[in-house]
């Protein structure tokens, strides 16, 4: 399998057509095994990727925005590149003229969001409250508007309580950085991440449902089709937590416990996932060993702050050691449907992906860092359809069922319950990006950053 970072720029209208492996999808609907490998669970895949990144790398944008760290403006052409991706994927599957629509409704909000954080900084309460106040104004003004582009299919009323919830979680994940409360931001951060998650899995269910023919008559919400979110969504969260600790860690930052308490819960949450389906035992295991290569990071990051060439090395001995247990462990845990080999070249290709991001950080090169990070971040998606795959194949029939192991948080009733969903899933999506410019735009404030 190749475990080279996939696009997933690429137009979402192929993911149609498409499957990940770039060749034509089979029927699949005719096949009764389970499959994480379908047209639908694909497109949940890439939604969910490029979703989740965003918001993870607005996060760390405003974040540094906020500091004026030197890595203010890679991390800002990260999420550039990242929105540039879901634009064009947006625009490929519903056409130019949508794709811009789109991007004018969710940027007339970005003021008031950056009237928030300019007032945050000046300690105006009363200015923080105009710009809540114009912001639930847009909330209810954009809500009618779909409402009435839907031709009533979707509650403007609804919808307006779903981006009410997400302008919350937002504003709550920057106001406790800006408090200094570390763990509520981080704990923020991880909700925010598998969000985006949910919203992938509502909004390509609701896809799906609706051009059914074009994903070979197969579901985005099956038992495989969530595992494989599942750990999509937890190993991409470590790869992302993991870089920003490893840079914390280097630069002795404030946060840089809550940023190791972070990838500590997504440890835990990862094991769970493996106790879940070999047992208890199992799932201790994968426990230690996913901590200890996670030491063996820190062990490079101290011996780089200690320029201890010695101690480097050590550390990259003690991840390649690492890499070959693991994959044995793995092997044999799927019985053998997850192959040592496959798995031990996707552990380097991690193994250098977090080491090159922090040497380039290091180093200075804050450009390549990010371009870095995210192809660590992608990766992950990959390593997640090995996994999944292996574990579906041995334990098929724990996922032989063709219907969801549960429907979507938000929902997925009636044909107008499914497009409202799909609907409210543009609308978070709007939300993220939104806030994702604030970075640029505070840096616009004092710099007289075009836009």
């Amino acid at each position: 399998m190749n475990w080279k970072r996939t696009l997933v720029a690429a137009p979402l209208s192929a993911a149609l057509i498409f499957s990940a492996a770039g060749v034509p999808v089979s029927a699949e609907a005719s096949d009764s095994n389970p499959s994480v490998d379908t047209a639908a669970v694909d497109l949940r895949a890439d939604l969910g990727h490029l979703l989740s990144e965003h918001a993870f790398l607005a996060i760390e944008a405003m974040r540094n925005g906020a500091d004026g760290s030197e890595d203010f403006q890679a991390s800002v052409d990260a999420l550039k590149s990242n929105t540039k991706d879901l634009s064009k994927a947006i625009a490929s599957v519903y056409g130019d003229e949508a794709g811009q629509s789109f991007k004018d409704m969710w940027s007339a909000h970005i003021g008031y969001f950056v009237d928030y954080v300019n007032a945050t900084a000046e300690g105006n309460k009363e200015a923080k409250q105009t710009a809540l106040d114009n912001l639930s104004q847009y909330r209810e003004d954009f809500s009618q508007f779909l409402e009435t582009a839907t031709d009533k299919r979707l509650e403007a009323g609804s919808l307006a309580d779903s981006l009410q919830m997400h302008v919350d979680q937002l504003i709550g994940a920057f106001d406790s950085y800006a408090a200094e409360d570390y763990q509520q931001a981080y704990k923020h951060e991880r909700e925010a991440i598998g969000h985006m998650h949910m919203v992938a899995k509502g909004l390509s269910s609701a896809v799906v449902d609706q051009m059914p023919d074009q994903f070979n008559n197969t579901m985005a919400v099956t038992p495989a089709g969530d595992l494989r979110a599942d750990l999509g969504k937890l190993l991409s969260e470590h790869a992302g937590i993991a870089a920003i600790a490893m840079q914390n860690g280097i630069e002795g930052t404030a946060d840089f416990e809550a940023s190791t308490k972070a990838l500590s819960g997504n440890t835990e949450d990862l094991s769970a996932a493996i106790a879940s389906v070999y047992g208890e035992d199992a799932g201790k295991k994968f426990e230690d060993m996913w901590s200890e290569h996670i030491g063996y990071f820190v062990d490079y990051v101290n011996a780089t702050a200690e320029e201890d060439e010695k101690a480097k090395q050590e550390a990259m001995d003690n991840l390649k050691m690492y890499k070959e247990d693991f994959s044995a462990f793995i092997e044999e845990a799927t019985g053998g449907n997850v192959e040592a080999s496959a798995m031990a070249e996707g552990l380097q290709t991690h193994v250098n992906q977090l080491i090159g991001a922090f040497d380039s950080y290091a180093n200075g090169s804050y450009d390549e860092a990010f371009s870095q990070t995210r192809d660590a971040y992608g990766h992950m998606y990959g390593a997640a359809k090995l996994l999944s795959s292996g574990i579906v194949a041995q334990n098929s029939d724990k996922f032989a069922s063709d219907m969801p192991s549960e429907m979507p948080d938000t929902g997925m009733g009636t044909m107008a319950e499914q497009n409202n969903d799909m609907m409210w899933a543009w609308i978070l999506g709007a939300g993220v990006f939104a806030l994702a410019a604030l970075a640029a735009i505070r840096k616009y404030t004092t710099a007289n950053h075009d836009k």
